[in-house]
């Protein structure tokens, strides 16, 4: 238990310092003093800075994907709207994300960066989430829901507003004196996010948009 709860402490410690001073501009050391733990034990567990990256980095996108796919597997039955799905899935991407705004913010920041890690996870997890909104969408049309075939643009500014509250929190906080990372900021973006998608389908499947974001999702 004390060896879990020191290599949450890294965990923890290496994202803040992470997002405070670049992945670049802190060592092991950093991290290992920032944590109380011995530099050792970061080398047992990840065997160096590279491997905690990849380990946050991984962890973070596997859930990430997974709060999608949750959903995607759920549209065999052909009398539950795919728009329901759809919106709970977003719904899902949302609250895992504020669960850890934290490290979505460092992850996030990070893809826009060209590095071979980036290359293998963006081949690996960013692949599979625009193929799984794609696949809802699709099927979404083939049922007759949406207005149009769904475009790549779509999802392009779906991905966009799903991860830009964390990737610039401060821009939001700042800039518009709003809290990300606080539940009725996700509630009232969400119902924001739904109104936008709901454009892109027929009126007679939009009707879950009424009633407020958490009846959406749970609906």
């Amino acid at each position: 238990m004390e060896k879990k709860a020191s290599k949450e402490k890294v965990l923890e410690a290496a994202i803040e310092l992470f997002n405070v001073k670049g992945f670049t501009g802190c060592s092991v050391r950093d991290i290992a003093n920032k944590a109380g733990a011995n530099v050792a034990l970061i080398s047992y567990y990840f065997g160096s800075k590279q491997g905690l990256q990849e380990h946050l980095m991984t962890n973070f996108l596997e859930g990430y994907v997974s709060a999608i796919e949750s959903q995607w597997l759920q549209i065999e039955d052909e009398e539950e709207l795919v728009f329901d799905r759809l919106l709970k899935a977003i719904w899902n991407v949302m609250m895992y994300q504020q669960k850890h705004h934290e490290l979505a913010r460092f992850v996030h920041r990070e893809i826009t960066l060209d590095t071979t890690l980036v290359r293998e996870l963006m081949a690996t997890y960013l692949k599979k989430e625009k193929h799984l909104f794609h696949s809802l969408l699709e099927v979404a049309f083939e049922r007759g829901e949406m207005r149009a075939q769904p475009n790549e643009y779509f999802f392009l500014q779906l991905r966009g507003m799903l991860t830009l509250p964390f990737l610039h929190p401060q821009y939001i906080r700042e800039v518009y004196h709003l809290m990300p990372h606080e539940s009725h900021f996700l509630d009232k973006y969400f119902s924001e996010l739904c109104e936008w998608v709901a454009t892109h389908f027929k009126e007679s499947v939009t009707i879950a948009t009424e009633g407020s974001a958490e009846e959406i999702a749970r609906k």
